[in-house]
């Protein structure tokens, strides 16, 4: 591990050479590349660096220890610095692990989002609304651009489903976690008896497919044309210009009316079919890893209840991780920090776990 570590170090260094280059400035695509590789390599040299100068503290204050003649302060002096190189040591060999494991390729990828109502009719389709609006305002929070793609909003402002685009750094990252089934316990406005009603909604986070990772042909796609329509007849659109993509080989629908441009609602239609079909490639491709891990935290499976909202206790349970926290309020209105930090690191321990707990 330590020879990784160095391999590393070294590379980060030769690529701070390059950059230095007259040649390398006058060259941007070139200059881009190597920019990006030396901020993705600089947390782990970093850390390495705290690392080896935490190691040659505690070797250098045990060898002290060790030859002795050391008057009574000097030798209180090192042993403080044993102990507090021993802790940092301690401290920074896990992270240096997980800085070391495997990157998700897509981490860096901005989102496709799909959110549908599920069981419980009009109050999961209001409860699929609360989802929409708790992670837009968690976007927002973490300076991300959000749009809608397509909407099917119900008359009392809910959706049967609504997709939208999350752009931002480390989108996919941090929003990778929330695929599956939500459930929510709560009375609706609607219960005159005060019963507490169960319902749910689904989410789907998929990373945006670029063009160049997946081409589709144009023979396997019929489109259509329809006029937009909304709940109770808002923002109905008098021309053609909503958009139905399907992909003949797999029978996918998309549908996009949001834009009043029929060139934009294909545009958006395509961008989720393709973010949808790279999803089921890359799933079909980590089944194998997954069926290994006893923790799926990531597994994105649609069918899993991975967290409950219950309303009279105020409160929210991932059910993959155990967490329960009461402050559902706040989780609602987009503080989901405590939330995600949770489960990235579960699914850190996992992959430390799979990965073996050599000591560096």
């Amino acid at each position: 591990m330590l020879d990784r570590l160095d391999a590393v170090a070294a590379r980060h260094e030769e690529i701070s050479r390059k950059l230095a280059e007259p040649g390398i400035a006058g060259d941007p695509a070139q200059y881009a590349a190597l920019m990006k590789e030396y901020k993705k390599l600089a947390p782990l040299v970093e850390k390495y660096q705290e690392y080896r100068a935490a190691r040659d503290s505690y070797t250098e204050a045990k060898e002290m220890l060790e030859e002795g003649g050391l008057d009574k302060d000097l030798r209180e002096l090192c042993q403080e610095q044993l102990e507090t190189s021993r802790n940092d040591l301690e401290r920074l060999e896990p992270e240096l692990k997980i800085l070391l494991l495997p990157k998700d390729p897509n981490d860096e990828k901005n989102v496709i989002m799909e959110i549908r109502g599920g069981v419980g009719g009009e109050e999961a389709a209001l409860f699929a609304g609360s989802l929409f609006r708790m992670y837009t305002m968690y976007a927002e929070s973490q300076g991300w651009r959000w749009e809608i793609l397509n909407a099917n909003e119900t008359e009392l402002g809910g959706y049967k489903e609504i997709s939208l685009s999350i752009d931002g750094e480390n989108a996919y990252s941090r929003l990778k976690y929330e695929s599956g089934a939500h459930r929510v316990q709560r009375v609706p406005e609607t219960e005159t008896q005060g019963r507490i009603h169960t319902s749910a909604a689904t989410v789907a986070v998929l990373p945006e497919a670029e063009e160049v990772e997946l081409e589709i042909d144009p023979k396997d796609l019929q489109i259509d044309t329809f006029r937009s329509s909304g709940a109770g007849g808002q923002h109905v659109n008098k021309t053609s210009s909503a958009i139905r993509v399907t992909h003949l080989p797999t029978g996918m629908v998309v549908e996009c009316q949001d834009e009043r441009s029929q060139y934009k609602n294909k545009d958006k239609a395509l961008k989720v079919l393709r973010s949808r079909l790279l999803d089921i490639k890359t799933r079909e491709q980590d089944e194998k890893i997954a069926s290994q891990r006893k923790l799926q935290v990531g597994s994105g499976d649609r069918s899993e209840r991975i967290r409950t909202y219950n309303f009279p206790q105020g409160r929210v349970t991932d059910h993959r991780i155990g967490l329960t926290l009461y402050k559902l309020e706040s989780v609602l209105n987009g503080d989901m920090r405590e939330l995600l930090d949770a489960l990235m690191l579960a699914d850190q321990a996992e992959k430390l776990k799979q990965a073996g707990e050599g000591n560096l």
